[in-house]
């Protein structure tokens, strides 16, 4: 622990929604080295990292729970919806909203075993924010993507919109704005009822609940992101974390190292998303290439057989951070966290999104000019010619690796740590959730 750092306690809760934890496990072994005392609270099939990270681990008691990341136990199961806006309100309903009474009471029943100084809820589990908020603990939300929530001069969570350019397309943003705030509204009775259960007042809007939240972090890099018009008193950018898992396994190559031909990572999610017969087109189209190409499945498809052609491999995992120092392309899901190692390697990508925030990272990374976009459903032929464009330009590459720069440098100078340290022993007014624009 830095000379002159007080030692405070935090609790972290969180839940197994891929994407989510790696960012969060970062900080938390960061703050173990400096001597805090941290727990995280979430499913089950995540402990083993927790651990591994250096926190205790509190496992959720009434709250959604999974004991492994296979698809039989995803909760969600958004995939299934009909559209995106139905993927969304799944989350909403069986997560975000209508678990809210659940987590709350997880959350405060361990605050009642070991108080601590701060609360640090993901931005999307709104019972963990009650649950300190009935405690009188204080708690700040830590959102490890670009923002869920409305801000002014940025196009609106989900559809991938770029920045409004005209009177039409800022009509066309405040609507869809409109839109989302309605459908998260449509979980506010659940969460006014889990406020009544904790003898809190009911709120007129589900963003209110982020009134009282110390600080609301957004740990990617500003370069990445659109610029916003104006933020909200306790938002703040902190950086990307860049770090690879704890127990990702080791990265054995099976080609040669004079192997020349380029390396093309494949890389769709850690979490099921019904992405595997995205991934046999993908390993087909490589097929096609005078290229290596690398699988990585995730846990979520353990035990899936995916038939791939002799130059390309799948395997369950491999430490993106290494892997990418080797390769010269990447075609992705475009989860957050790829996107940004990726960027952080200098690396062109082919966007293929599937949901979730994934449309509005493929916008960030094509509107910089740092990669293509593509449907899920695209042809062998088509994904072929795509990554065949990202090989044999240079533009993209050149183009990635300038974004890039500023990625890294936000990422080494990632300020997310201070600013935990200091919501922990600073108290501070709480800010206007009328600032999250409409």
């Amino acid at each position: 622990m830095n000379i002159g750092t007080a030692s405070s306690d935090f609790l972290f809760a969180a839940w197994e929604g891929g994407g989510d934890m790696p960012p969060l496990l970062s900080a938390v072994r960061r703050l173990v080295g400096r001597g805090h005392r941290v727990r995280v609270m979430s499913d089950d099939c995540n402990r083993p990292e927790i651990e591994a990270a250096g926190a205790d681990f509190v496992g959720y008691r009434e709250a959604p729970n999974r004991p492994d990341k296979s698809e039989a136990t995803e909760v969600v199961r958004d995939w299934e919806g009909l559209t995106p806006a139905e993927g969304l309100g799944r989350l909403r309903d069986r997560v975000m909203c209508g678990a809210a009474l659940a987590y709350a009471r997880d959350v405060a029943a361990e605050i009642r075993h070991r108080r601590p100084d701060l609360v640090v809820s993901i931005d999307l589990l709104f019972g963990p924010m009650i649950g300190a908020e009935a405690a009188g603990v204080p708690y700040a939300v830590l959102s490890s993507h670009v923002c869920i929530h409305p801000l002014a001069g940025i196009p609106p969570f989900g559809p991938g919109f770029l920045p409004a350019r005209n009177e039409e397309e800022r009509q066309r943003d405040a609507a869809v704005a409109a839109d989302n705030r309605a459908m998260f509204n449509l979980g506010l009775p659940a969460v006014n009822a889990a406020r009544r259960a904790f003898g809190l007042p009911p709120l007129n809007d589900a963003a209110e609940q982020l009134a009282t939240a110390r600080r609301y972090w957004l740990a990617t890099s500003p370069a990445f992101d659109f610029p916003a018009d104006h933020l909200p008193e306790n938002f703040r950018y902190v950086g990307p974390e860049l770090d690879d898992p704890p127990l990702v396994r080791r990265w054995e190559s099976p080609w040669s190292p004079e192997d020349p031909r380029p390396l093309v990572l494949v890389a769709f999610s850690t979490t099921f998303q019904n992405q595997v017969r995205a991934i046999g087109r993908v390993a087909d189209a490589l097929g096609r290439l005078p290229v290596r190409g690398l699988v990585t499945l995730g846990a979520a498809l353990e035990g899936t057989q995916v038939c791939v052609p002799d130059n390309v491999a799948a395997v369950r995992s491999a430490p993106h951070g290494v892997v990418m120092r080797e390769a010269a392309a990447v075609v992705t899901h475009c989860g957050h966290g790829t996107v940004m190692k990726a960027l952080a390697q200098g690396l062109p990508m082919l966007c293929m999104p599937m949901g979730r925030d994934q449309h509005d990272n493929a916008a960030r990374v094509v509107a910089r000019g740092a990669g293509l976009l593509s449907s899920p459903d695209a042809s062998v032929a088509e994904i072929a010619e795509a990554v065949r464009c990202l090989l044999d330009d240079p533009g993209f590459r050149s183009a990635a690796e300038r974004l890039g720069e500023r990625v890294r440098r936000d990422g080494a100078g990632s300020t997310l740590v201070g600013e935990l340290e200091a919501a922990a022993t600073t108290a501070e007014p709480t800010a206007d959730w009328r600032a999250f624009a409409c």
